[in-house]
């Protein structure tokens, strides 16, 4: 009972913390700070992602944040080969 509630109390707290991202990726200034601001986004979506699937008890949506994860992680690296070769 105590989880159910204190699940149903994180999901909307996380879908406030994906919005706040948001604005540093809209201002920058510069490039990683927009890169940093798309890996918050993408963690507190992994953050969502189980918290859904805890409330409605589906274990495939922690299939969906394990992808979610790895696109995030595979775009960092992306992101670090491209500046390196920038400097």
């Amino acid at each position: 009972m105590l989880q159910t509630i204190a699940l149903w109390v994180a999901l909307p707290l996380l879908s406030i913390a994906v919005a706040l991202p948001v604005i540093r990726l809209v201002r920058g200034p510069t490039l990683p700070d927009r890169v940093v601001a798309l890996d918050v986004m993408g963690t507190t979506a992994i953050a969502i992602f189980a918290t859904y699937a805890l409330i409605n008890a589906q274990p495939a949506f922690l299939d969906a944040a394990l992808v979610v994860g790895l696109i995030g992680f595979i775009g960092t690296i992306a992101f670090a080969y491209y500046a390196e070769r920038r400097l």
